[in-house]
């Protein structure tokens, strides 16, 4: 808005509390950068988030393998890649699509998110009924799986609630939802500890992961409704929901090939080995996806102004894009080079001697987060160019090679085979497959760019 002399009468943004305490230097790189600033104090918020995560979540889920045991660990590891892979059906494809729709369209916030969480709870529904049957096909005589499916599979519908954290993203304000999960997130890992101390079954495990989620979502209606409004004010609409699922389908496809290219080294691995065998292997993957909190806080803090970008200024679109692949990549190196020297020490302190074969597969596992991370970024490329049916086809050969090598692997290396699989897989979807499709070159220079010459920002 503007007054009778042009002049604009909209108040200029102004710089974050926390600015102002930064050293000198710090400060003046920081001052009047307001997108980056929200980007950052974001990003702050989702790594809170994920390091205490990382540190109380560890530490339970440590106690909690150790006092099952790598076949008991290998149960419930198998029942939730099931479920991780059946979610990807559930999540319609429609997470990054919805943040895109909900930033350009804010006026139709609630038609936007009442359509979702509509689409998202019925398709949870029926993926629910699905990996019920799933895992009766595959393991007809184990009644303990069954059990553990039948429990966490109803988070495949808990989740559709997740609609209210594409809402909070497209703000750039996850301190809320980040505050929200984490008290189902402690309470659970207070009654982890009181399952332990009590020697409960594991069953009971799958239960408690349930109540996270669960309170996790109770807590983020709560905040939603505090800080716009009530759901009541959601409304389903037929167009928004033909257009989403029109534009959501290359995204769902590719979203099911990549989590079965996730998850399916450890349904793979418990079919053709045992449950101990992937109670080790889940054991160096729950350490290896440690890491994970750190591109993802960072690209869902910069996703928005990387949309933003393209519209404005294609310079600044892959500069912004370059800066991300720079960034990741660094954030790739500096795990993944200390945790090689010391993955025996690791999986010794935190697993003990029961999962002393972890250490290998740790540290080749830990170099397919580098290869993650891009991909991870290369993906924010593909939906803000709404290249969709791109992001399946990568996806589609990352995981035809994934599955191809764990079969040959598996028979012949066990755990250490799945880790090998995977690490390849994801340079293939990462990297590698830039080059075969023309309009991903570009973006194949840059992460080569990265790779060779990494820095933070």
């Amino acid at each position: 808005m503007r007054d009778r002399e042009g002049a604009s009468m909209t108040p200029a943004p102004t710089d974050r509390l926390w600015v102002r305490y930064l050293p000198s230097f710090l400060r003046k790189r920081f001052e009047d950068r307001h997108v980056f600033q929200e980007a950052v104090e974001n990003s702050g918020w989702l790594f809170a988030d994920k390091i205490l995560r990382m540190g109380v979540g560890l530490l339970v889920g440590v106690w909690v393998a150790r006092y099952l045991g790598p076949a008991l660990f290998g149960q419930i590891s198998y029942a939730g890649s099931l479920i991780g892979m059946v979610g990807a059906v559930a999540g319609l494809g429609l997470d990054s699509i919805v943040i895109r729709e909900l930033v350009h369209r804010p006026d139709k916030c609630g038609e936007i998110l009442g359509t979702t969480f509509i689409l998202k709870f019925f398709a949870g529904i029926m993926s629910y009924f699905f990996v019920v049957g799933l895992v009766f096909v595959l393991r007809p005589d184990d009644t303990i799986a069954h059990a553990i499916v039948a429990i966490l599979g109803w988070s495949l519908t808990v989740n559709a609630l997740d609609v209210i954290d594409f809402w909070f993203q497209s703000k750039v304000l996850s301190k809320y939802v980040v505050i929200a999960r984490n008290f189902g997130f402690i309470v659970s890992a207070i009654g982890r500890v009181i399952l332990i101390l009590a020697k409960t079954s594991v069953v009971s495990f799958a239960v408690m992961n349930l109540v996270e989620l669960s309170l996790g979502a109770i807590a983020l209606l709560y905040v939603y409704s505090l800080k716009n409004g009530s759901v009541r004010k959601w409304r389903v609409r037929l167009s928004i929901a033909t257009n989403l699922l029109r534009t959501g389908w290359p995204v769902l496809l590719a979203g099911i090939i990549s989590m079965v290219g996730l998850r399916i080294d450890q349904v793979i691995l418990g079919q053709l080995a045992d449950s101990k065998e992937v109670g080790i292997y889940a054991a160096a993957v729950r350490v290896a996806e440690v890491w994970f909190f750190i591109p993802s806080a960072v690209i869902a803090s910069v996703f928005p102004s990387i949309i933003r970008a393209k519209e404005v200024d294609e310079a600044e679109f892959y500069n912004r894009l370059q800066k991300l692949y720079n960034v990741l990549a660094f954030v790739g190196y500096a795990v993944a080079v200390p945790v090689t020297f010391l993955a025996g020490i690791i999986i010794h302190l935190l697993y003990g001697k029961a999962y002393a074969t972890a250490a290998p597969m740790l540290v080749i596992l830990i170099w397919s987060d580098l290869f993650i991370n891009l991909a991870m970024a290369r993906g924010t490329f593909l939906l803000a160019m709404n290249w969709t049916w791109i992001l399946f086809w990568v996806n589609v050969a990352s995981a035809v090679v994934n599955i191809a090598l764990n079969f040959f692997l598996i028979p012949k290396y066990g755990g250490v085979g799945a880790a090998a699989a995977s690490c390849i897989s994801y340079w293939i979807s990462a990297h590698a497959i830039c080059y075969v499709f023309k309009p991903l070159r570009r973006n194949g220079s840059m992460i080569t760019h990265s790779l060779l010459l990494p820095k933070f920002w």
